[in-house]
């Protein structure tokens, strides 16, 4: 009796080791089973990353695409204005101009500089506002176009309005050129403080066209670094370089500047002598009124 009772455990505890598999169909040891569901756990987790990978795969390549039209329709928009370039319009001509140097991109650049010589003066005026904002990257070709005659003196004037250190030299080289050195003066009265160190190298100038175009611009300035040298052309020999340096000492405001500008009360050219006065005159009016 007992060999058949421990017979019949021994079959029971067989049976409890043995599971029925996922699919109902067979039985598993313990074992088994486990890596049976940790493998369709697995599975399932693959597959959700495999899906999100895929999911930011194609929205990735969504953006790629949307950013390639984009630039598909600046490209696009960009060739319909230089097209508008040539429209016998001024009016039409202006505004593409206008919509290039708003857009920056460097393709517009040379139509830009092309407009310099516009028979219309609205469109070259709009292209010189153009290039401005386009800038630094404008440079080179603005270079290479000033030796164009009937577009240099638009191209003065735009290099007047770009903050780069390479338009410096050209604009005092033309200081030096009888029909062209006052677009060159006020380019770089433009131009402002980067200009001021340039200016007043030329004050020491030999020329006496160089000295005063370089005295009529720091007067536009107005910068207070150049005081000293300018009080220094109130003694040149020359009577209009003294009277444009007393000039502009009095726009620059300085103290010190205004002081020596009294002395030519006796300068020995009466023209400059009748300026000072009226100059005085307006200082007194000043100080009664304020």
């Amino acid at each position: 009796m007992r060999d058949d009772q421990k017979n019949m455990d021994d079959a029971f505890s067989d049976k409890t080791e043995e599971f029925v598999s996922l699919e109902g169909k067979t039985t598993l040891p313990e074992d088994e089973l486990v890596d049976e569901v940790s493998e369709a756990f697995t599975a399932d987790a693959d597959e959700e990353t495999t899906d999100i990978v895929a999911s930011a795969e194609e929205t990735e390549e969504e953006t790629e695409q949307e950013e390639e039209l984009v630039e598909e329709q600046v490209k696009d928009e960009i060739d319909i204005q230089i097209d508008l370039l040539n429209d016998p319009e001024w009016v039409v001509r202006r505004e593409a101009v206008t919509t290039l140097g708003e857009m920056g991109d460097e393709r517009c650049i040379e139509p830009l500089v092309r407009c310099l010589r516009d028979g219309d003066w609205q469109v070259r005026d709009a292209a010189v506002e153009a290039i401005a904002m386009i800038g630094s990257p404008a440079v080179d070709l603005l270079l290479r176009y000033i030796r164009d005659y009937d577009a240099r003196k638009s191209v003065i004037k735009a290099l007047g309005k770009i903050n780069d250190e390479r338009v410096l030299d050209p604009l005092i080289s033309m200081l030096h050129n009888d029909e062209f050195k006052d677009d060159a003066t006020w380019a770089l009265a433009e131009l402002g403080q980067p200009a001021v160190g340039r200016l007043l190298e030329c004050l020491k100038n030999q020329d006496e066209v160089i000295r005063k175009q370089a005295i009529l611009a720091l007067g536009e300035i107005r910068d207070s670094s150049s005081v000293d040298l300018l009080m220094e052309g109130l003694q040149d020999p020359d009577w209009f370089i003294r009277l444009s340096s007393a000039a502009a000492l009095e726009k620059i405001g300085d103290p010190r500047g205004r002081e020596a500008i009294k002395l030519l009360a006796k300068d020995p050219d009466l023209v400059v002598r009748l300026r000072i006065e009226h100059m005085l005159a307006e200082w007194k009016k000043q100080a009664v009124t304020a």
